[in-house]
């Protein structure tokens, strides 16, 4: 991979979060992707709903709209600063759709980084997945083991502390007499 193509994925991965159990990418991200207004991007899924059943596509609530502007470095307030519109959050065949609709070379050029930036995003999860996975194993194998060791050092030092404590006790019973 390129480091341009690198710098690209880096950038828009950035614009991709978590909501509601889906990676997902605002409206007014989307838009600046694309080169065009948002109210244009908006009007235009608007215009053609249909396409947008609900895993393509989420109106945010207002309080989710607040948690994720908390997770932006310049959250600002006052007038003209964000949209008094929910925005829209679309996932990865969201995107795919509004490329259809949005019909210019720059958002069908764009379209495709922001699915490389998706597959990348899932590769990058499933990996991590399956390296937690492996570490959870050696963890469980492991632990196994150190019981097994742990078990055995005290099985040893119980035995040897009996053993110092025969030694130190005073035997009763008969004893022959060597000093005859």
């Amino acid at each position: 991979m390129t480091e341009g193509k690198q710098i690209e994925i880096h950038f828009i991965s950035s614009m991709i979060f978590e909501l509601r159990g889906k990676k997902i990418i605002l409206d007014y991200d989307l838009a600046l992707l694309y080169g065009i207004e948002t109210k244009r991007l908006k009007e235009s899924v608007r215009r053609n709903i249909l396409r947008f059943p609900d895993d393509f596509m989420i109106e945010l609530t207002k309080e989710e709209y607040h948690f994720l502007r908390t997770q932006f470095a310049s959250l600002e307030n006052g007038r003209g600063k964000y949209s008094k519109y929910l925005p829209f959050a679309f996932t990865e065949q969201g995107v795919a759709m509004v490329s259809s609709i949005i019909n210019s070379n720059a958002a069908i050029q764009m379209s495709i980084q922001i699915m490389r930036t998706f597959v990348f995003i899932r590769r990058y999860a499933l990996s991590n997945e399956e390296l937690l996975k492996k570490v959870e194993e050696l963890e469980l194998k492991y632990n196994e083991n150190f019981k097994n060791v742990f078990e055995a050092i005290s099985f040893l030092l119980k035995k040897e502390s009996e053993e110092s404590t025969q030694k130190e006790r005073k035997s009763i019973g008969f004893k022959p007499d060597t000093a005859e």
